[in-house]
């Protein structure tokens, strides 16, 4: 399994959020920065596009994990767990595995 892994004690907002993500996830240099975006990028995780430094295999999972994910915001947290959600649908709707897991510590 592949994992990533934020820190939520630095992530304070939105912002810090998509500059931790950009650099642990890899998202291409003209990422927005944007929860569409983010959404977008891993979308594409067993896909030829480069969207992330991850590239999975047809039944991998890329975990998420966020470290003292109790200090970050609480409506970041829930948006972040609702798109987990629908990106893992996505997968599904394509007939492959959901490619996310999302870890709270």
């Amino acid at each position: 399994m592949a994992i990533a892994t934020l820190n939520g004690a630095v992530i304070g907002d939105e912002a810090a959020f998509h500059a931790a993500c950009q650099a642990e996830l890899g998202f291409p240099p003209g990422y927005s920065a944007t929860i569409d975006a983010w959404v977008d990028c891993l979308s594409y995780l067993r896909d030829e596009d480069n969207m992330t430094r991850f590239r999975l295999k047809p039944n991998e999972v890329l975990e998420i994990v966020i470290t003292d994910a109790a200090k970050m915001p609480a409506d970041l947290l829930e948006e972040i767990t609702y798109c987990v959600g629908g990106i893992n649908e996505r997968y599904d709707d394509y007939g492959e595995k959901p490619a996310l897991k999302l870890t709270l510590r």
